[in-house]
């Protein structure tokens, strides 16, 4: 699994995503995401996700977005973990 710190991330190399909760997402959002809730992206990957892109997955702990790299890395998506410290 590749990971990555938040201070390394740059809009040039993909797209960021913040798997938590949208209530979460409200309280503590992160800037430069989008919010797809991790249930709903692991749901609906193929309908969200462009299998030619770069994503980066976050979350507030770091639970959901290990899980949600690990499944997409399984389906062949170019995915890393960002790590919030």
């Amino acid at each position: 699994m590749k990971r990555i710190r938040l201070n390394e991330y740059n809009s040039n190399l993909g797209t960021l995503i913040d798997v938590q909760h949208p209530e979460d997402y409200l309280k503590t959002p992160t800037v430069g995401s989008i919010n797809i809730y991790a249930d709903k992206l692991l749901m609906n990957y193929k309908k969200i996700l462009d299998p030619g892109k770069k994503y980066y997955i976050i979350c507030h702990k770091g639970y959901l977005s290990r899980k949600v790299v690990s499944v997409l890395e399984f389906y062949g998506y170019d995915v890393t973990q960002v790590i919030n410290n």
